[in-house]
C-alpha cells in the first residue's frame, strides 16, 4: 500500500495551471481573430450595406410629412 509521496500544494498548483489553460485555448478559438481578419470583416459588411443602400428606392413623401 506505498504510493508516490505528493506534496499537495504543487499538485493543486498544476491543476490550477492545467485548468487556467484549458479556458485559455477556448479563448483563443471564441475571441482570437487578427486584427486584418476584424477589418476584412468589417470591410465586406459595410460593402454590402452599401450595396444594399443603392438598390432602395426612394418615394414621395406626403406634403404633410416632414422628414
Amino acid at each position: 500500500m506505498t504510493g508516490d509521496v505528493v506534496n499537495l500544494r504543487q499538485f493543486r498548483k498544476q491543476q490550477a495551471r492545467t485548468e487556467k489553460d484549458k479556458v485559455a485555448d477556448q479563448n483563443r478559438i471564441s475571441f482570437g481573430r487578427t486584427k486584418a481578419a476584424k477589418q476584412l470583416t468589417k470591410t465586406l459588411n459595410d460593402k454590402a450595406s452599401k450595396a444594399l443602400d443603392q438598390g432602395k428606392r426612394e418615394t414621395k413623401a406626403d406634403p404633410g410629412e416632414e422628414k
